[in-house]
């Protein structure tokens, strides 16, 4: 009887390690899976920054040319001067 209360208490502990052992697997993944969300939210924000400049860029670059056309079309209709 004493062998198998031995044996039973050797197989409670390595259930109980095992346990453990897979608590701590999940809680590292979890980690690691959310640091990974952090920087793909960084990097698709930086993103979204840098697109919105380029954007705003040439929306400023696209006016400048059309105000260009427009003040050489009346200058050359003679509607410039004042």
């Amino acid at each position: 009887m004493n062998q198998q209360n031995f044996n039973a208490g050797q197989a409670q502990a390595r259930t109980e390690d095992s346990m453990q052992s897979a608590k701590e697997t999940a809680y590292a993944a979890a980690d690691r899976a959310h640091a990974a969300a952090n920087t793909t939210g960084d990097t698709a924000q930086q993103n979204k920054d840098e697109a919105a400049g380029f954007l705003q860029q040439t929306g400023e670059q696209v006016k400048t040319m059309a105000q260009g056309a427009v003040d050489t079309v009346k200058h050359t209709l003679g509607m410039d001067k004042k």
